[in-house]
């Protein structure tokens, strides 16, 4: 199989990806849909499952709105994929403080969060200036954060303001800024087709949170974490990590990896992806919210823009550094 999809040209492969991603997912909402239609009775058991499905079709929702924003920003080219991914971050930055009290004295750094160092970053990302892009936030901002704050010449609670600040600008720009940053890079005899690696990304990272969702509600195991997540056990979490896996090694026709580097690969971005998924769990409790859309719709709209790309922000640092640092490039 992977040698006939890598014989095929890079046209043949969009619409053999069209038509595996975009069908599962459809057969995958018929399901739900049919399921949905069933009547349960009342009581515990019939709301868990009711509650299951209105689960699973918010996983399939999520599933959706990335692969689409994705497939947008691949068919648009380069330049306006990493515009497109930029947005994503000012949006999904704009939720994630939006749901945490700041102060009037951190309007500074509020301004230069948004209006300097997330364009910065994603002009370095777009003019492959990879080795400052992969060391300006994690060093240069960090500093720059807290002294900014300092001037602002407001002590009270410092450190955890500029520590919320920080987090934000590291999941949501630096984490986000990687996948179009995937685009950019120069395989041997991969001229055109990098456009994959994000889909690749996608799907496994996806595919591995679906299949860990349905394995907890199967297995019904005790939860690692019950203060954080009463649906994250180990086993469920390796189930789902060895079905993203596996979807990576079946997927190893559309990449530059022979089936066991796309089976590593992907295992790193599935390990990532959940892990910092369940990180933003904790970040959600700590605030007290079910969602980043509190009310049932996000601040951007959307429905709780973070909890469709909080894996995906964790993933793609990851799984670029481990790409770059294998092959070398």
């Amino acid at each position: 199989m992977n040698h006939y999809l890598k014989s095929l040209s890079a046209t043949q492969q969009v619409g053999a990806m069209f038509l595996i991603v975009f069908g599962c997912l459809a057969l995958a909402g018929i399901v739900v849909f049919l399921l949905s239609t069933r009547e349960y009775p009342e009581g515990p058991a019939g709301d868990a499952k009711r509650q299951l499905l209105t689960r699973a079709d918010g996983v399939l929702r999520s599933s959706w709105v990335m692969v689409i924003v994705f497939w947008i920003g691949w068919l648009s080219g380069d330049t306006v994929a990493t515009v497109l991914f930029a947005l994503v971050s000012f949006f999904a930055l704009r939720e994630f403080l939006t749901l945490s009290p700041t102060r009037r004295s951190d309007h500074r750094s509020l301004v230069l969060a948004f209006f300097v160092i997330l364009p910065l970053q994603y002009l370095l990302v777009g003019t492959e200036h990879f080795d400052l892009f992969t060391v300006f936030i994690p060093v240069y901002v960090f500093l720059a954060i807290p002294v900014v704050s300092a001037l602002a010449n407001d002590p009270q609670r410092f450190l955890e303001r500029n520590a919320k600040l920080q987090w934000g600008i590291m999941v949501c720009i630096y984490g986000m800024s990687h996948v179009p940053a995937l685009l950019l890079l120069d395989f041997p005899q991969y001229h055109n087709k990098n456009a994959f690696l994000v889909i690749f990304l996608v799907l496994v990272v996806q595919f591995c949170m679906v299949a860990q969702f349905f394995a907890a509600r199967r297995l019904q195991r005790a939860p690692a974490a019950p203060s954080i997540s009463s649906s994250f056990n180990w086993p469920s979490w390796w189930i789902g990590v060895a079905a993203g896996s596996l979807l990576g090694a079946l997927l190893a026709g559309v990449t530059p990896f022979s089936p066991g580097q796309a089976f590593a690969m992907a295992s790193v971005a599935c390990v990532a992806g959940s892990l910092g998924h369940l990180v933003m769990k904790a970040i959600k409790r700590d605030r007290g919210i079910p969602n980043w859309g509190a009310d049932g719709s996000g601040v951007t709209g959307t429905g709780g823009l973070m909890d469709r790309v909080d894996a995906l922000c964790f993933a793609a640092p990851v799984f670029f550094h481990s790409v770059r640092w294998y092959f070398q490039l």
